[in-house]
């Protein structure tokens, strides 16, 4: 007697905005969705880029002024936005990186993908910690 029932075949659905938060995305997904939004941060943010290196490179005065926004009462906030940047730049540098390796070798399997992907996390936020504790002044 032969056995005519077939196995269930597993369903893929689209992701509701609700299942988000519960649904676990791998290494390497979460490195292309950070590229995307390091990237929008950086062009969204273009105008006080633009403002912070002319400020920096004008004159001995505006460099003052410059230099006063990051100790002023708000400087606290103009410190984060620019660890901000310094965390989109960081990390979008180590995942273009990261594309352009995957691009130069055509052969590249899942557990590399995954190993260079934790890398990229790794390396962006140890640089951006770093860069941090500079621009905080730890040391």
């Amino acid at each position: 007697m032969a056995d005519n029932a077939k196995t269930p075949r597993p369903v893929y659905r689209n992701i509701h905005i609700s299942d988000i938060v519960a649904y676990r995305l791998p290494a390497a997904g979460i490195v292309s969705i950070l590229h995307r939004i390091s990237g929008a941060i950086m062009f969204l943010l273009m105008p006080f880029i633009i403002w912070m290196f002319d400020k920096s490179v004008s004159s001995e005065i505006s460099y003052d002024e410059f230099t006063a926004v990051f100790t002023g009462q708000a400087g606290w906030f103009f410190k984060l936005v620019a660890l901000g940047l310094i965390w989109a730049y960081l990390h979008h540098f180590c995942a273009g990186i990261r594309h352009l390796l995957m691009e130069v070798s055509h052969s590249y399997s899942k557990e590399t993908g995954k190993s260079t992907a934790v890398t990229t996390l790794a390396v962006s936020i140890a640089l951006t910690v770093v860069l941090g504790a500079k621009l905080f002044g730890l040391f």
